[in-house]
């Protein structure tokens, strides 16, 4: 998409019924904005009490297993949340997300999270001892571990940058 076919879209966006109550009604973008926050708390928290078990950190006593199916749904079911708050902050404001080169940042910085959780995640769904079964594997969980929290720190950083930068 050329910028001016994206900035003809944000224009038009911008200019939409929905749109128009959310950028009148003064309550809503941070009701949803905090709505937002919470989740990405919930999933940050959850990802870092993973990370933090297979560093050995926290939680030696409990297999990888255990601490992932604990923690695991809490970064998979706010994401639906996040989608739906993230979506309704863009069509309040398009322009200032999606001419952002920080927006995409942050976008691709969460298809990386989510791909190094879902390289956690999977061998466990095959064999639930899979990270403790070596040495090797053990240091493989340790590298996704050190991959996903500056990951995740990288993607608040973004999300708070994204009001201070503004976009082409």
């Amino acid at each position: 998409m050329t910028l001016q076919s994206l900035d003809s879209f944000c224009t038009w966006l911008a200019a939409t019924p929905v749109s128009q109550l959310l950028q009148t009604i003064g309550w809503i973008i941070p009701a949803v904005q905090t709505v937002h926050i919470l989740a990405v708390a919930a999933v940050v928290t959850s990802a870092l009490m993973i990370d933090l078990r297979l560093l050995g950190i926290r939680g030696r006593e409990q297999p990888v297993a255990a601490i992932a199916r604990r923690f695991l749904p809490f970064i998979w079911w706010p994401l639906p949340v996040l989608l739906a708050t993230g979506a309704l902050l863009i069509i309040a404001e398009p322009a200032r997300a999606l001419e952002n080169p920080v927006f995409i940042l942050k976008m691709g910085l969460l298809l990386a999270a989510a791909g190094i959780t879902l390289a956690c995640q999977i061998p466990l769904q095959r064999d639930e001892a899979f990270w403790e079964l070596s040495v090797a594997r053990k240091r493989a969980a340790q590298l996704i571990a050190c991959a996903s929290i500056p990951l995740w720190v990288a993607i608040i950083c973004a999300g708070r940058w994204i009001a201070y930068v503004q976009g082409t």
